[in-house]
């Protein structure tokens, strides 16, 4: 991986391909590796950029909460570093959060909106409860647990064994203090509807058929309010339709690439 400092915070990332730059943001709790099926062959049109958050993967933590504010400044000084005026942004889930966060903070640096597996609803007090007992429970036990409870949840019931193992594994090597602050983080965050309704740019909203997480519904939601934006379901994936379904997901993305 490469890696910029950031305050003395290393941040890494991985790129690949060429044209237009898409900033790609991982989901919750992963790292750039997520996007592996995408790495390995990237979406012709596409320079894909995936950066590990704050204290995922290979990027020091920072302190404090990790807000989705805060994930999009690095994103942006990233970009800054790549000179990079703008970009297409995406994100999964909690990167998709990200995406939204950086629109709000600076919307003329965003080309297009890639929002997959992602929401624009702010977390209700229930939903901020159970986040801080995420935190809570990661801080003294490790993300074992978290894995365990989530793991179901992720994947459609026809995800080959392989890929469900390969997330596992990855979720069980993210630091607990970066899962804490990440999961504080997303409970702060804003409801992004506003920032959808004034969006003008290309956005394609992906989710997968069976994402028992950010249901269709949701993704319905978001790209009706986007003059213009699409929306995809795809079979037989559930919350992480770039994984489970990389074809499908790939000839989304690369048709996407053609609008700019």
């Amino acid at each position: 991986m490469k890696t910029i400092s950031l305050k003395g915070r290393a941040y890494a990332y991985e790129e690949r391909g060429e044209g237009t730059p898409l900033l790609l943001l991982h989901g919750f709790p992963f790292s750039s590796e997520s996007f592996w099926p995408q790495l390995e062959a990237p979406p012709k049109g596409f320079r894909l950029i995936a950066p590990d958050h704050r204290g995922f993967g290979q990027s020091g933590l920072g302190e404090g909460p990790a807000t989705m504010e805060a994930m999009a400044e690095d994103a942006l000084a990233l970009l800054d570093a790549l000179k990079e005026p703008s970009a297409v942004i995406g994100g999964v889930s909690m990167g998709g959060y990200v995406a939204l966060a950086l629109a709000r903070l600076d919307p003329g640096r965003v080309r297009g909106l890639l929002l997959i597996d992602t929401q624009s609803f702010a977390d209700d007090e229930a939903g901020k409860a159970r986040r801080e007992a995420v935190a809570q429970d990661v801080l003294q036990n490790g993300v074992a647990g978290l894995t365990a409870g989530m793991l179901p949840k992720l994947l459609a019931k026809t995800a080959p064994a392989a890929i469900s193992a390969r997330v596992e594994a990855m979720m069980l090597r993210q630091d607990p203090k970066a899962v804490a602050a990440a999961a504080r983080g997303m409970a702060l965050r804003s409801d992004a509807k506003d920032i959808l309704a004034r969006f003008a740019n290309p956005t394609l909203v992906i989710v997968g058929a069976e994402d028992v997480i950010t249901p269709p519904e949701k993704a319905q939601v978001m790209a009706q309010l986007v003059t213009g934006a699409r929306l995809e379901v795809v079979p037989g994936a559930g919350h992480l339709v770039n994984l489970e379904q990389p074809a499908a997901f790939g000839g989304l993305v690369e048709a996407f690439a053609t609008r700019f």
